[in-house]
């Protein structure tokens, strides 16, 4: 008897409920120790900071928590309590507290991680104002004041690390608005002109003027957003008052439209707001003043769906599959916007996308390039400081790091990106080229070159379980507790899955293969294209449709279902995207 087994080398899972797809959703979270609104954030979902707001009944305070994905927790307040501020910054330990009211200041205020430090002053105290960037490197824009004559205000000014500024103004004075990205890319989100009307108009500022461009759905002021963490190709805003009352909606930013996902589970307003379009954090406000919710994708532990999965459903007897007819991706590469550098010995980025794309460094001279890509084309920004090729990466184009590489000789160098700029960190204890990355800024892994695997907690590398196979240029992804390698040199097969503590080996892939493309954000599912191209469901490998141009030493972002790959050798400029439409749905059988 022919058995599915047989034919497809997979069994049928029984499952009580259909697995998750692997998309966004809101979650309950601890809550603030200080009940408030209008205050200030940065950081991520799992390692985020509150600072400022007004307390019900009513003062303005300067407390502030810091959050570790499960608690907050009570740290050094801020030197002035105010609510209504504008803030910046990327990271639990890289904010800025601006201007605000208690009553109406100018004062800025630089969080380390540890203390508030006073530096340079705004230069009209004003309330509801945005901002954008690092405590370093930032932007505010907009805001009211009786002193104002309109109330609002289209006042934009720049932040160099000391003094403010005056810049390029908005093309409307507004306030309450949401700000995302950096000091010289961002947006300005939504907001009001008079306290009452309601915007749906986002400007974009490209470090000297601001653009209308596309509006979101829903008109709405006093709204989150992904803050210092969002770019112009990525960013994700939720919450805010609309007519006639507070609204959950959440929209996603893609480059180039602005996407309905789940809503939050409550209504809210005037709320700290900060993150990633993966990893946000939303925190008191109006009406409830004290709780907090998570934005994130479901954990690599999860049971998430991969194209192809097949399972019957044993609480409503029904065999379903995901994906087309249930079986391995029918899609193919179609042509992108080409690299401004042609090159090879790219990095791969487990949580850059398709439609925010990273390409680092390569073996083209000067061999610092750095490029974003926005779903259609390719952007020069900062430079790397080392002139190293053959780098492993990890994180997304908004928040990353690179790691060793070649001089020659082999490195142990390590650099940082802010959106903005490389900065150098803390060395990889083992000099290494052409590893593997996986993860994020905050919790990532170096893989291989030969066996030697280092775990990354934002600011120093431990050495974890090596792998069981040795080799370098191999491809790989996933998180820090969740990650696959394939491939390498010497040439093998060879494939292993992390749970966080241990490599298993697993599945072998159909060819021996090095140096190709990845994009793997779990175990449980990759690409791997160049030579050739297969696709892994969490348990075997399928061999699926060939890039256009074939190619190794390629950069790789993005999904299973929605995977960028771009650049290579034979020396290219070539950019392709890989993009499946895929649904759950009853399987038929005869």
């Amino acid at each position: 008897m022919t058995t599915l087994k047989g034919l497809k080398g997979t069994a049928i899972q029984f499952l009580d409920e259909d697995p998750v797809v692997y998309v966004g959703t809101w979650s309950s979270a601890g809550a603030l120790n200080t009940n408030r609104a209008y205050s200030g954030g940065s950081g991520i979902a799992t390692s985020g900071v509150i600072f400022g707001g007004y307390t019900t009944p009513g003062s303005y305070v300067g407390n502030t928590e810091t959050y570790n994905g499960t608690a907050f927790t009570e740290v050094n307040d801020m030197s002035t309590g105010r609510g209504a501020l504008g803030y910046a910054g990327a990271t639990q330990s890289n904010a800025l507290a601006i201007s605000g009211v208690s009553p109406y200041r100018t004062n800025v205020e630089k969080w380390d991680g540890s203390s508030w430090t006073e530096t340079g002053d705004v230069s009209v105290a004003r309330n509801s104002g945005s901002g954008a960037g690092t405590s370093t490197a930032a932007i505010y824009f907009g805001g009211s004041s009786p002193a104002l004559s309109p109330t609002r205000t289209a006042s934009n000014e720049s932040f160099n690390g000391s003094s403010w500024t005056e810049v390029g103004d908005l093309n409307t004075a507004k306030g309450q608005m949401a700000g995302s990205g950096t000091s010289t890319s961002a947006f300005a989100i939504a907001g009001s002109p008079n306290g009452s009307a309601l915007l749906s108009t986002v400007e974009q500022w490209n470090g000297s003027a601001w653009t209308e461009t596309t509006d979101i759905n829903t008109a709405r002021r006093s709204l989150g957003a992904s803050s210092g963490s969002g770019t112009v190709t990525a960013t994700l805003i939720f919450g805010g008052y609309a007519t006639p009352a507070q609204v959950a909606n959440t929209e996603s930013w893609d480059g180039s439209a602005w996407t309905e996902v789940a809503d939050m589970a409550a209504a809210r307003s005037d709320f700290a707001g900060t993150g990633t379009t993966t990893s946000a954090l939303a925190s008191g406000g109006e009406p409830n003043y004290g709780a907090t919710e998570e934005w994130s994708f479901p954990p690599a532990t999860a049971s998430t769906l991969q194209e192809g999965d097949m399972w019957f459903n044993s609480s409503s007897s029904t065999l379903k599959g995901y994906g087309t007819a249930a079986g391995i991706p029918a899609a193919t590469w179609s042509s992108g916007g080409n690299l401004n550098t042609g090159r090879n010995y790219l990095p791969e980025f487990s949580f850059a996308t398709q439609t925010a794309g990273f390409a680092v460094g390569g073996n083209i001279s000067p061999k610092q390039q750095t490029e974003q890509y926005n779903g259609s084309s390719w952007t020069e920004v900062a430079d790397l400081n080392s002139t190293l090729y053959g780098r492993s990466g990890f994180g997304t184009n908004a928040s990353a790091v690179v790691a060793g590489g070649n001089g020659p000789p082999t490195s142990t160098n390590s650099e940082t990106w802010d959106n903005s700029s490389w900065t150098e960190g803390n060395n990889l204890n083992t000099a290494r080229r052409d590893a593997a990355g996986a993860g994020i800024t905050t919790a990532g892994l170096v893989i291989g070159a030969p066996a030697v695997v280092e775990s990354y907690n934002g600011t120093s590398y431990t050495e974890v379980a090596d792998l069981n196979t040795g080799r370098s240029e191999l491809g790989g992804g996933g998180t820090s507790t969740s990650a696959l390698v394939f491939g390498g040199y010497p040439s093998t097969a060879a494939t292993e899955s992390w749970d966080g503590t241990s490599w298993t080996e697993v599945s072998d892939l159909n060819s021996a293969r090095s140096d190709n493309g990845t994009a793997c954000i779990s175990n449980q599912g990759a690409l791997y294209f160049g030579n050739g191209n297969e696709y892994w469901n969490g348990s075997s490998w399928t061999e699926v449709n060939d890039l256009s141009t074939s190619r190794v030493g390629l950069g790789g972002n993005g999904t299973t279902t929605s995977a960028l790959a771009f650049g290579g050798y034979p020396i290219t400029a070539s950019t392709e995207e890989w993009t499946v439409t895929a649904a759950v749905g009853t399987v038929t059988t005869s």
